[in-house]
Parts: C-alpha cells; structure tokens; sequence
C-alpha cells in the first residue's frame, strides 16, 4: 500500500496560499494576524481549546510571514516582537 507524499498549505507573501512538499516554519493566526514559532506555548495553549485551528496558516520563513503582513508573537519571538513594536511606534 503507498501513500501520497505530504503536502501543507503555506500562505505566501501576497496572501495566497499554495501546496507545498516543504512544510512551514512558522504557524500564524489568520484573524489576529500574529505568526510565531510551532513550539509557542500559546498558540498550543489555543491549538488545545479547539478555536484556534481553523483560522491557522502557515509560513515557509519570516520574510514571508512579515510580508503577508502578519506580526511576531510577542511570547515566543520576544526579540522580534521587540524590534517590530519599535519600528511601528517610529512610524
């Protein structure tokens, strides 16, 4: 018995999402527009309370992610979260 190969969803820098053989490494919320690592203890905390999968994306790399215009996660990306929110209050 064989088995299709793995595809994912990704979400690109214009808003479109395509299939990929190469999974993302960034998850995102699509409503609230925040991306972060996989790991983030609260995008897992969300993932476990069931609202947060159905409005989930995903990214192949940052550069991507910020230009879907989505923001970093202020939990799991402290560091770049820090550098966005200094860049949004200088402008």
């Amino acid at each position: 018995m064989s088995s299709a190969p793995a595809t994912w969803t990704l979400l690109g820098r214009g808003g479109e999402s395509w299939k990929s053989d190469v999974p993302g490494a960034f998850g995102g919320h699509r409503k609230s527009r925040i991306y972060g690592r996989l790991d983030c203890p609260s995008a897992l905390r969300a993932i476990g309370k069931g609202g947060y999968v159905p409005h989930r994306v995903f990214f192949l790399d940052e550069h991507a992610a910020r230009s879907a215009r989505y923001r970093p996660c202020a939990k799991c990306m402290r560091v770049e979260y820090a550098r966005w929110k200094r860049a949004v209050q200088a402008s």
